[in-house]
């Protein structure tokens, strides 16, 4: 099967959530059961919260390579292709290895199915998910594993890890995991192991309550960021230097908030035995797409997936803090089910004009319907996003323009705006 082939099956399964969809690990366990088990040979950080992940992970793996560790990165979702889902050394695999994968796994799971031992084919989750802990069972020293939802109940959890990692935790996606912020700790809480260790970035005072709580039922050493001092911060707009564990840090990901995904990375590399002047290059140098990612300028275009309420914090914060005396303009999408006026609320009193898109994803809202709950005196329209792309280049050459609300959004502006390399 060749790569377009296995991507249009993977999307043919369907969206990652589904309503209704049977949430559970039997199939997973099964299927990886029937691939001999690759997730038993890796040596594996397992991430899971609500904020935070993707860059914290960014980090830790940044570290890892640093000190000279051939590391696996499992995150998701992709901004532009499938294949940034599973990378080694921070390069994606290649289309051909992705298509290899795939069909690997699809010809397992229809023999597994006919044999009557799953229920139906792997989810396009459960199928990435398993493409990627083959790919990284022969080629890694260290897998830096991303949970894609919740935790308990996550595909990802069929690992048996020597760490895990919670990043902060928000409301998002409640109707998988509940309504409060304790429910949604319990889901996330699922990852932790007997005797594993955890690192643990700052909680809510309930969601700290939850977890702490699972860590003692399971014996689980617990490192709280919060437990160290984070000091003599000093923020720019394209990152920060800040004093953290008797050690001088700089951070190229900008924002307030990284500095705190930075020391709970720090924590986590430190408890997985890495060198300090690793750690120290990992958090300088790492990287992560569409997350306060400046691509253009003159005027600035700056991606960022703020796509639940702590999201558009954390954005509002930068923009009032480096953006107050200038024009802001946002390129804003969302999908049906995200909390969008918690959302708007935040952010569009922020802006000088907004553009309202869709972007091209069945969950997408209709432009219309965000011009509908908003009494913005410079609200336009745009059909899709290459047309807000058009209309955002219309933007004063000292304005800042933010292209917000969706992951899917700032994957399709990326993919038109950052060329992929030769």
């Amino acid at each position: 099967m060749s790569y377009p082939e296995s991507v249009e099956y993977l999307y043919a399964l369907g969206n990652e959530l589904k309503a209704g969809a049977k949430f559970g690990l039997d199939r997973m366990r099964a299927l990886l059961d029937g691939l001999g088990n690759p997730e038993r040979n890796l040596n594996i950080i397992h991430v899971a919260g609500t904020n935070g992940k993707g860059s914290t992970c960014a980090m830790i793996a940044a570290a890892c390579r640093a000190a000279r560790l051939r590391t696996g990165l499992f995150t998701s979702p992709h901004l532009v292709k499938p294949t940034e889902r599973i990378a080694f050394d921070n390069e994606p695999v290649s289309e051909d290895r992705f298509a290899e994968l795939f069909e690997m796994v699809h010809r397992k799971a229809e023999q597994l199915a006919g044999e009557g031992k799953i229920d139906d084919h792997p989810t396009y989750f459960e199928t990435v998910t398993a493409m990627a802990l083959i790919a990284f069972c022969d080629n890694t020293d260290v897998v830096v594993l991303e949970v894609g939802l919740g935790g308990r109940l996550d595909a990802t959890n069929v690992v048996m890890p020597r760490l895990t990692v919670i990043t902060p935790i928000h409301y998002d996606h409640e109707a998988f995991l509940g309504n409060t912020i304790a429910s949604i700790a319990s889901e996330k809480a699922g990852i932790l192991k007997p005797g594993i260790p955890l690192v643990m970035a700052a909680q809510m005072p309930e969601a700290e309550q939850t977890i702490l709580k699972r860590a003692e039922e399971l014996n689980c050493p617990v490192m709280k960021a919060t437990d160290h001092d984070i000091e003599a911060v000093d923020l720019t707009p394209y990152g920060s230097t800040f004093h953290f564990l008797g050690n001088n840090f700089s951070c190229n990901l900008p924002g307030g908030h990284q500095v705190q995904n930075a020391a709970t990375a720090i924590l986590a590399c430190r408890e997985f035995g890495l060198p300090m002047e690793a750690i120290h290059k990992g958090v300088a140098s790492a990287r992560w797409p569409g997350r306060m990612e400046y691509v253009s300028c003159r005027p600035d275009f700056i991606l960022d997936g703020a796509h639940n309420p702590a999201g558009a914090q954390s954005l509002a914060s930068y923009i009032q803090q480096f953006c107050s005396n200038r024009p802001v303009w946002l390129v804003y999408g969302a999908m049906r089910d995200k909390a969008i006026e918690e959302v708007t609320a935040q952010l569009f009193p922020l802006a000088s004009k907004l553009i309202l898109t869709a972007p091209n994803f069945p969950r997408a809202l209709r432009p219309e319907a965000i011009l509908e709950i908003t009494d913005h005196p410079n609200a336009i329209t745009a059909a899709d996003v290459p047309a807000a792309i058009e209309l955002a280049r219309q933007a004063p050459p000292d304005a800042a323009v933010f292209f917000t609300g969706s992951l899917f959004l700032v994957g399709e502006a990326r993919a038109i705006l950052v060329p992929p390399a030769a």
